[in-house]
């Protein structure tokens, strides 16, 4: 008896009266769609190549200056004075027995003032930000899911607390492009290490790999050490490019046997990124060329430097730039909140202040949308046990982030908490919400930009989110 030799296909198509081939089909052909963005021309040659958005985009390019850990809304831009009735009781007998809420009410230590044409309240802790109120939307009523630090980073970050999703990063360059081919679309800044959740925190997960987030960490000074080997220092130009070319011509060759695997693609797309960053990257995070001036309105410190880089990267064309204060969660103040968050707060307020000026000096603001913000906010209430240095908890039910430039409006602020702030009342945004107004501002409807994958679109709202219309300048 001899044996015939059959392909895959072949198999496929006679075993099961055919079905595994129609099964076989359909992957097929949503493989072949996937890459698809509603209203844009379909990717070709270049996965980061500039893309248009559905509609006219107020804003051009992202900084996302994420105060990882949770800040006091009460503390920072949302006062609550009603909360001094409160000070050492509880705020209700049906919070007794909450482990988060059932503790005495902690009115704010430090001093609310009006600031700008528009009279925004800002707290004792952010002096030059306040500056800048008039050029900010100031919400006060973000609600998450959950109130605890990885699942709200990954739904600040990414849209979901539990699967994983591409974060807003990755959805945003896969959208738009990027308008520099020598640079990565997607900048991630934490010094010292990662966050909590570290790189989930700006994957691209079912996305190709071009849209991952590419992290830096900002504690070195030497733009040798920012971004390692960026230089070959064994072989001239010519020689790198001839190696270069031929060990991507044997990836083509691969990635041709194997059906458009996005994956491999993505792989091949970002060493042609690396090889041309060799050209531009170590320019644009040495910041030693900057003028005095510029320098010392940032200041000499870390955060300094992080949003300098910060604007010098999306001058050049990132698309998503997002800065971190630190690893970990540096705002997580469950106790000694009242020396905490001062501390942190000067690490970051003549910096962020500096940004902002920066950006509206280089005509960069207009189409530049800034957005500053934790994954949580903090109780109205002690941290229990009390202590004699007390913090806060974590809070999930009103707490605030702002917004400024890229077509938000400024010197507004949106939605409201109750008297104490245990409760957004008017105008609650949730994540979701956020996450819409973004694409839109960025000139998407978020329910088109989508990506097939495993037999349905999926989308960085899901199912939720609406367009918050009133901040949109």
């Amino acid at each position: 008896m001899t044996f015939q030799s059959i392909d895959r296909r072949r198999m496929l198509s006679r075993s099961g009266m055919g079905l595994g081939m129609l099964a076989l089909a359909g992957i097929l052909n949503d493989e072949s769609q996937s890459a698809l963005v509603s209203a844009s021309e379909p990717i070709a040659g270049n996965s980061l190549s500039p893309r248009p958005p559905h509609f006219p985009a107020r804003a051009k390019r992202v900084i996302h200056l994420f105060a990882n850990g949770g800040p006091s809304q009460i503390d920072t831009f949302d006062p609550k004075p009603d909360l001094a009735k409160f000070a050492g009781k509880t705020l209700s007998d049906k919070l007794g027995r909450d482990r988060r809420l059932g503790g005495v009410g902690h009115p704010s230590p430090f001093k609310f003032t009006k600031h700008g044409e528009s009279g925004t309240e800002v707290s004792e802790l952010f002096p030059n930000i306040a500056k800048h109120v008039d050029k900010m939307c100031v919400i006060r009523s973000m609600v998450t899911d959950v109130p605890n630090h990885e699942p709200g980073l990954m739904m600040m970050n990414c849209g979901d607390i539990v699967r994983p999703r591409p974060s807003v990063g990755s959805w945003a360059l896969y959208g738009l492009g990027t308008e520099n081919q020598s640079l990565p679309g997607y900048v991630v800044m934490c010094p010292r290490g990662l966050p909590t959740a570290a790189t989930a925190n700006w994957r691209n997960a079912f996305l190709p790999g071009i849209y991952q987030g590419t992290h830096v960490d900002t504690q070195f000074t030497d733009p040798e050490e920012l971004v390692a080997n960026i230089e070959n220092k064994f072989l001239v130009h010519d020689q790198q490019r001839r190696q270069f070319d031929l060990i991507q011509d044997l990836n083509r060759l691969h990635l041709s046997q194997r059906e458009d695997d996005q994956q491999l693609t993505g792989r091949i797309e970002s060493l042609e990124l690396a090889f041309r960053m060799q050209g531009e990257a170590r320019e644009a995070f040495d910041t030693s060329d900057e003028p005095e001036h510029i320098q010392k309105m940032y200041g000499d410190s870390l955060q300094g430097r992080q949003m300098l880089i910060a604007r010098r990267l999306s001058q050049r064309g990132v698309r998503y730039v997002q800065v971190y204060h630190g690893a970990g969660q540096p705002w997580d103040s469950h106790a000694a909140i009242e020396k905490n968050h001062p501390r942190l707060a000067r690490e970051c307020d003549q910096p962020i202040a500096a940004l902002l000026a920066d950006l509206e000096q280089q005509g960069l603001l207009d189409e530049t949308l800034v957005i500053w913000g934790g994954e949580m906010g903090r109780t109205p209430t002690v941290q229990m046990p009390v202590t004699a240095n007390p913090g806060r908890d974590h809070h999930d039910d009103g707490f605030t982030v702002w917004m400024a430039g890229g077509g938000v409006k400024g010197g507004m602020t949106y939605g409201t908490t109750d008297e104490v702030g245990l409760k957004a009342v008017e105008n609650r945004v949730h994540v979701h919400d956020l996450h819409a107004t973004i694409l839109h501002l960025l000139g998407f409807d978020h329910t088109r930009l989508t990506y097939r994958y495993a037999g349905r679109d999926f989308r960085l709202t899901d199912v939720h989110g609406n367009v918050q219309h009133a901040i949109i300048a």
